[in-house]
């Protein structure tokens, strides 16, 4: 396998570009700092920012990568994002990015945007945003270290573990949507239109209007830009609506076949 028909970006950078990010100081442009993504394997960071499907596109209209990284997003003015499309009420003069904030019952928020007074001492307003990359199933080192040797062909497999993403992040966002309506705010969750199509397949969660949401989908996308000759990642869509309706949809979803689960039932008895 062309490890270059694997991985799509590292630090940022198509991968074909960026074949020594030892020699960038595995500099991360988007955290202005360290790649936060160590490798056990390598005891080194392994800075895979996005994959590409099973099968890269040779078409002339590049097919979007998915990404790895949830801090690949942040190439996106996501509080900008957030504010003007999103926020509560008027919106604010001056506001504060408070990341990775700890509270009882609510986990840990990826960032919480925030409205202070003047005089610092009250809190006006906040809303938490939960950003969600897609988890990879297996491995993509092999191509990575392929890549960074310089190597025509990378052994191994690779996919993108949809599910586990799902049964996990969904679950946060029904709390923490619940616990923002109690707030009078709303949780705004950061993911890629792949991820919230993959969501939607399987149990959806009907729109409702800005005003009666307390989850937001703020849903984004790569673009391929010509000039740059690399991805570029920003807001494309919103999709407002509730814990209630995301609940709702996974609670009566269509239930699987009940035929096909007593074959394999059978099938299971039969080997004993």
């Amino acid at each position: 396998m062309n490890p270059l028909d694997v991985i799509a970006e590292l630090l940022g950078e198509p991968a074909d570009q960026m074949r020594n990010p030892a020699n960038a100081d595995y500099r991360c442009p988007f955290r202005n700092g360290p790649c936060i993504k160590i490798s056990k394997t390598l005891e080194a960071p392994a800075p895979v920012c996005s994959v590409h499907r099973r099968q890269r596109s040779t078409d002339i209209v590049r097919r979007p990568p998915i990404c790895t990284c949830p801090v690949r997003f942040f190439e996106a003015d996501i509080a900008g994002d957030v504010i003007r499309e999103c926020w509560v009420g008027p919106k604010p003069d001056h506001f504060e990015v408070v990341y990775e904030v700890k509270m009882e019952k609510f986990g840990k928020v990826d960032l919480v945007i925030t409205q202070v007074s003047e005089n610092r001492q009250h809190i006006q307003h906040f809303l938490p945003v939960e950003v969600q990359a897609v988890d990879i199933t297996g491995t993509v080192l092999p191509a990575y270290i392929a890549i960074t040797n310089n190597q025509p062909d990378a052994p191994g497999k690779y996919g993108f573990n949809w599910a586990n993403v799902r049964k996990r992040f969904i679950s946060q966002l029904i709390a923490k949507g619940f616990y923002c309506h109690h707030w009078g705010t709303r949780i705004i969750a950061v993911v890629q239109e792949e991820l919230y199509e993959t969501f939607q397949a399987h149990a959806k969660s009907p729109e409702v209007a800005m005003a009666d949401s307390n989850i937001v989908f703020m849903l984004y996308q790569f673009a391929w830009n010509e000039t740059a000759n690399r991805w570029q990642f920003s807001l494309k869509r919103i999709v407002p609506t509730t814990h209630v309706n995301v609940m709702n949809a996974i609670l009566y979803e269509t239930p699987p076949s009940k035929e096909v689960f007593e074959a394999k039932l059978l099938n299971l008895i039969k080997a004993f």
